[in-house]
């Protein structure tokens, strides 16, 4: 429980933990950091006091003990896409799980010196490890590099770091999309691809393009685009005034749903006239009309892989070098079908 006092609550003292278990505030004090010289009975005594008056020990305290923060620090772009949410809060569950906090750095710009921003900030914060939620090229290139002696994950890269990378399947969900269509008897897809500066939406893009040439399938032209409805609608209403193309792949859920808006101001029947097919399979994605076939990547998975992976590294075990991918499935829906007769 906690005290009250002119309106302030306080947190619960040692002292009353001491005093509630009935031992010393040493004894206290030695459960809290963790020491064994304390008998089972007494321990389990101190710790159900704890848990009775919501004690919880000095964080700061207990890293001066161990040499460890229990935090994690996150460097990403935005909040503002899906996939980078739904990570986040993956790496924050994860982290929780196992007494771990997490501090978020967002990048200052999407630029070189934005990350080296992020990393000089890094250097400030009381971290154990860091996760890194780019989502760029610009990871990649010669002037950026990553600092020396912080254990760390990079999360959507293109793996060519010297550090440890966890990615969903970018590829194999591209290749499970386009293959889809061309099962179904379209001709070819089309693709409306994501931001040119993604490595995701590279890895997707050049999956669904190497899918139609193994199949010997004429490559459209591609529409460019971002992660949001703004241009898949704009794609869509191309799309839509075009009675040939009759599949269309879209670099992720958003994307699609501009798309299918086109096409129903156009009057194109989804998905008798026009099969569309997302990418990331978002809690919406069955609520879409009509319900959307989409590549379904795990992000509670990809934080799981990533916080454990750094977790490992932290307690100085030897990882794995590469890119460990987190497998993808196609969820088919009412949004696919056949071509026209």
């Amino acid at each position: 429980m906690t005290t009250e006092i002119s309106g302030v609550r306080r947190a619960p003292s040692m002292a009353a933990v001491a005093e509630a278990a009935g031992v010393s505030m040493q004894t206290v004090s030695r459960v809290a950091r963790g020491f064994d010289n304390v008998s089972p009975d007494t321990r389990d005594r101190v710790q159900q006091a704890m848990d009775t008056l919501g004690y919880r020990p000095n964080r700061a305290a207990r890293a001066l003990r161990s040499g460890r923060f229990r935090t994690i620090g996150v460097i990403m772009f935005t909040l503002a896409s899906f996939g980078n949410m739904r990570t986040l809060e993956a790496i924050a569950d994860a982290a929780g799980a196992a007494d771990f906090t997490i501090t978020l750095l967002p990048m200052a710009s999407r630029t070189e010196e934005g990350v080296r921003s992020a990393f000089s900030r890094l250097h400030e914060q009381a971290v154990d490890g860091v996760v890194i939620i780019i989502e760029s090229h610009i990871i990649d290139t010669a002037e950026v590099a990553l600092p020396d002696g912080v254990p760390m994950v990079v999360v959507d890269s293109t793996g060519t770091t010297e550090h440890p990378a966890i990615d969903t399947d970018q590829a194999d969900g591209a290749r499970l999309a386009t293959q889809h269509l061309l099962d179904l008897g379209h001709e070819t897809v089309w693709h409306v691809a994501g931001p040119t500066s993604s490595y995701s939406a590279a890895r997707r893009l050049a999956a669904w393009q190497d899918t139609l040439e193994r199949a010997g399938r004429v490559v459209p032209p591609v529409f460019h685009g971002g992660w949001n409805t703004e241009s898949g609608y704009r794609a869509g209403q191309t799309i839509a005034a075009r009675p040939d193309i009759t599949a269309v792949f879209a670099a992720n859920d958003q994307t699609a749903l501009g798309v299918l808006r086109a096409a129903h101001e156009a009057g194109r029947s989804v998905p008798e006239t026009l099969s569309v097919v997302g990418f990331d399979d978002s809690p919406e994605a069955d609520s879409f009309w009509p319900p959307l076939t989409s590549v379904h990547q795990s992000f509670d998975e990809v934080g799981r892989r990533a916080v454990a992976n750094l977790l490992a590294q932290i307690d100085g075990d030897a990882v794995p070098a590469g890119t460990d991918l987190v497998p993808v499935r196609l969820v088919v829906r009412s949004s696919t079908a056949p071509p026209p007769a």
